[in-house]
């Protein structure tokens, strides 16, 4: 696949590679530098994502410690 570059700077992504990494309007990519390649990647920045690891959980009534 290929992709011009415009006047401005700006490309377009082919439309299978926005479909397959599910990207719409607004999606924010990463954007690399890598030698002489430009890599880009999927941001994923989901609430899920955002507080994953800070709040343990408890153990379910029944589990874990014996009374």
């Amino acid at each position: 696949m290929e992709a011009t570059v415009a006047e401005r700077g700006q490309i377009t992504l082919p439309k299978a590679v926005r479909d397959a990494l599910g990207l719409t309007k607004g999606s924010v990519l990463k954007v690399e530098l890598d030698g002489g390649r430009i890599v880009l990647s999927k941001h994923v920045d989901d609430a899920i994502s955002r507080v994953r690891g800070k709040f343990a959980l408890d153990a379910p009534p029944g589990k874990g410690k014996a009374a």
